[in-house]
């Protein structure tokens, strides 16, 4: 079973503040999200361009959740230097058979967000037409509304993995979680708020890396 990644997302309003996390973080992730929030704000050609400028050797994420027009929306970033790039679940097949044509120009992929109501029928079709990414999210108001982790949780992200799905975990996260899903071959551990927003982000990162150790 490999070793999952640790993914910082970088949900700011503005690049200056981004920057200031990751000018602490990047050296303890492997993955560099210009979170939807952030690209919405200061737009997704230039976050992605200046994080790829800044970072060349990480993996970036463009959190686009695209739902149309994926030939346009993915050339935006790919150009830039994207590695991955997401489209939401509830996209036509179409959306996201145009983005991952353009990922495959530059050697990059396609992830498919998974919000709302989502099934297996769904994701069959999403492995015939060449995706081989998803992200289980737990999203914000779910978090506030006091949703936890749970056995459905696990049962839809193992099955998922079976399928042949690379499937990344957020919403929430901190290090202690990471234990629930031993035995689950997790692509990334995705963090936000927790790793940018900690009094010592190192610290917590060091944590992450340390139960993903642990348990991978």
């Amino acid at each position: 079973m490999s070793r999952p990644l640790l993914q910082v997302a970088l949900d700011h309003l503005s690049l200056t503040e981004a920057l200031k996390t990751t000018r602490v973080l990047a050296s303890e992730v492997d993955v560099l999200e210009g979170g939807t929030i952030l690209c919405y704000a200061e737009g997704a050609p230039r976050v992605v361009s200046t994080l790829r400028a800044l970072y060349p050797d990480h993996i970036i994420l463009a959190d686009l959740k695209a739902a149309d027009a994926g030939t346009v929306v993915a050339r935006q970033v790919f150009e830039q230097g994207a590695t991955w790039m997401t489209v939401i679940c509830s996209a036509p097949y179409a959306t996201m058979e145009a983005a991952k044509r353009v990922a495959d120009e530059y050697d990059g992929d396609i992830q498919v967000e998974l919000y709302g109501d989502w099934t297996f029928e769904h994701a069959q079709q999403w492995r015939k037409i060449g995706l081989t990414q998803a992200i289980y999210h737990r999203g914000r108001d779910a978090q506030a509304a006091g949703q936890k982790w749970g056995d459905e949780d696990l049962s839809k992200i193992r099955k998922l993995s079976e399928m042949g799905f690379g499937v990344s975990v957020t919403g929430g996260l901190n290090p202690e979680d990471l234990s629930l899903f031993k035995g689950i071959p997790v692509r990334c551990f995705i963090a936000g708020r927790s790793l940018s927003e900690a009094d010592d982000p190192v610290a917590v990162a060091a944590a992450f890396h340390t139960e993903i150790e642990r348990y991978w």
